[in-house]
Order: C-alpha cells, then structure tokens, then sequence
C-alpha cells in the first residue's frame, strides 16, 4: 500500500512538471514576436509602400500603425484591394489613429482608404513567415 502511494505521487510530480514545461514553451513563442511601427519616425503615410523591405516578418509580430484619424484610416484589404486601392464591404478597417494588427502567416494587405491616398502610396503589403 505504502509502494503504491508513492508512485502515485512520483507520478502527480512528473504530471505538474511536464505542465509547467509546456506552459513554459508556449510563452517562449509569444515573447519572441516582435513590434513594428509602419512607417517608422513617419508613421503610416503616403510613400510607406518600401518600408517593410530588409525586414523579416513572422506571424506573430505586431504592426503599429500611427496616425491622424482625421485625414487617414488604416483598412485591411486582399490582393485584389491593394493592387485596385479599393476597400471591399465588410473590409476590416481601423481608425483610432494608433492601431495595432497581429499578423498571421501569409501576406498581409492595407490600404488608407481616403481620398486617393491609396493610388498616392499609402499601402502596404507585409508577409510574414
């Protein structure tokens, strides 16, 4: 009976272990994302297409984009909303003049969807691996 009590508890030990590794893990993953501000010093404005160049993207990391909410927004678009600078219904759009996007894997399109502030380079294409 005794035998029995402590290999149960050599168990129970191993099990929080184990919890407390993989708790561990997942937390490793998420303090590596890293933060950008599009645009940098500029913020997000009219010429900030070549800002993501050199720069290695990865799911996780996080887009902060800067800016007047009076004269620009920040809209979330497809492909086909970039290359047409056009913002489908239902687009996902921010305008709180310091917004913040999570990106995933994959290609990431916006657009400023005011006035022609698109077709003058206020857009941006980010992948991230």
């Amino acid at each position: 009976m005794m035998g029995q009590g402590r290999s149960s508890s050599v168990a129970q030990a191993m099990a929080t272990l184990l919890l407390a590794l993989l708790c561990l893990l997942l937390n490793s993953g998420v303090s590596n994302a890293a933060t950008y501000t599009v645009g940098g010093s500029n913020g997000w404005a009219v010429g900030v297409t070549s800002w993501p160049n050199g720069k290695k993207f990865q799911a996780g990391d996080v887009l902060v984009f800067n800016y007047s909410p009076s004269t620009h927004n920040v809209v979330q678009v497809g492909a086909a909303g970039y290359s047409g600078c056009s913002a489908p219904s239902g687009a996902k759009v921010f305008n709180s003049g310091s917004d913040r996007v999570t990106l995933s894997s994959g290609t990431t399109y916006f657009i400023c969807s005011l006035a022609s502030h698109c077709q003058s380079g206020m857009k941006l294409a980010v992948t991230a691996t």
